[in-house]
């Protein structure tokens, strides 16, 4: 089963991720964690990747479709895989469909305000990097893992979270009618929760 996973930032694209590779054994298939790996690592691919970045500039189509081309090719991704984070444009979208077409694509979808509450309370540990929302911790500033100081990042304002919303809808919508057109596009509404969702794209995967 090849599946793409669609989701605006703070959606729960992350956990719900983490269901799916977990529920129908598959590999999870992150594009920027394929980059960050190799930017860690100093490899020749991470060193011209991190130039571009550090550039202020988008890493091109046909490095970015190259890398997952070769990733796909890898034994564990015989019987299928999750792709999260690519295809991110029509050009990404169009090959992959040439050398590996997806069964299906989920889109978690969820009403921007409640996302902007939703990533507006996030905390993050500065000692282990775990996160906490204040949904569930209150206005508590302390790790309830390790004890280390939490903090608010700083794209994590109602603002800066609405400007990437906007450029994520832009990004997406050509994705999002072009795999309506395949029909293979399921909508799943992430707004609830979590449980309930993994319900729903349990019973759409299962089919």
């Amino acid at each position: 089963m090849k599946i793409i996973l669609l989701g605006a930032p703070g959606s729960g694209k992350g956990t719900q991720a983490t269901f799916i590779c977990e529920k129908f054994k598959l590999p999870h298939i992150s594009t920027g964690d394929i980059f960050r790996e190799n930017i860690k690592n100093e490899t020749p691919l991470g060193l011209q990747i991190k130039s571009i970045i550090d550039s202020g500039r988008f890493c091109p189509d046909e490095m970015t479709i190259e890398i997952v081309k070769d990733r796909l090719s890898q034994p564990d991704c015989k019987k299928g895989y999750l792709l999260d984070g690519f295809p991110r444009t029509l050009v990404q979208a169009e090959a992959l469909n040439n050398f590996s077409a997806p069964d299906v694509v989920l889109n978690l979808s969820m009403d921007d305000e409640m996302i902007i509450q939703r990533i507006s309370g996030r905390r993050v540990c500065r000692s282990c990097g775990s996160t906490f929302n204040t949904e569930f911790i209150g206005n508590n500033m302390v790790c309830g893992k390790c004890g280390g100081e939490l903090y608010i990042r700083k794209d994590d304002n109602p603002e800066a979270i609405a400007e990437r919303l906007k450029v994520y809808e832009e990004q997406t919508k050509p994705l999002i009618d072009y795999y309506k057109e395949k029909n293979i596009l399921v909508e799943i509404n992430s707004g609830r929760f979590y449980k309930e969702v993994q319900e729903d794209i349990e019973k759409v995967l299962t089919k």
